[in-house]
Parts: C-alpha cells; sequence; structure tokens
C-alpha cells in the first residue's frame, strides 16, 4: 500500500510543482568557476561534472556553491570561466545554468 502512495506522490511532484509556480520566481546571476572536474578524453555527449564556484547576483553577493551536474563535454566548463545562471531567491543552493537559445541564421531576401 504504502509504495503504491510513494509512486503516486513521485509521478505527481512535478504535476504540483508546476501548478505552485516553483521556479518562476528565480533571479539571474553569475557565477564564477573556481572549481571543477577534469573533462573527460575520448568520449562525447554529456557527462558529468563537479563544479564549485561563487554566485552573485540581486539577493546574494558571493555565495559558494557546490554541485554534480550533467554537462556536453563540447560545453564543459573552466576554471575562471563567467557563466549565467538562475537561482532560488530564498536558496541559492537551487540553482542551474541559464540556457541560451542557438542564434537563428539570417533570412535571405527574396527579391
Amino acid at each position: 500500500m504504502f509504495l503504491i502512495i510513494g509512486a503516486i506522490a513521485v509521478l505527481a511532484a512535478p504535476w504540483i510543482m508546476r501548478r505552485r509556480g516553483a521556479g518562476s520566481d528565480w533571479v539571474h546571476g553569475t557565477l564564477l568557476v573556481t572549481g571543477v572536474s577534469p573533462r573527460p578524453d575520448g568520449v562525447t555527449g554529456e557527462q558529468f561534472v563537479t563544479i564549485t564556484g561563487i554566485i552573485n547576483g540581486p539577493t546574494v553577493n558571493e555565495y559558494v556553491v557546490y554541485a554534480r551536474l550533467v554537462r556536453d563535454v563540447d560545453d564543459w566548463p573552466s576554471m575562471g570561466g563567467l557563466m549565467d545562471v538562475m537561482y532560488a531567491p530564498g536558496n541559492p543552493e537551487k540553482w542551474g545554468f541559464v540556457h541560451h537559445a542557438d542564434p537563428q541564421p539570417p533570412q535571405s531576401g527574396g527579391i
């Protein structure tokens, strides 16, 4: 019985979080990378990276964070890098990278 209730809770949690607007109040900041695990050689695609850094933003000043994330090997962070992040203003431990949209190629005029 408890297993069924637990499974329902796990499946319903993302839906409930979206309905409550979780993450909609996050603010923009920057992460100065102060430590990063080595980039794996000879592999492609996504791999785990361990990263530590300092977040600065409107509600925090030099807040130290540490995380293990999945990152594409071709977009591996480097020491001293300054990266755009979003974080929860009440808990900067909850943060993530800002995903920039790929620039669209210019459209040619048909004249």
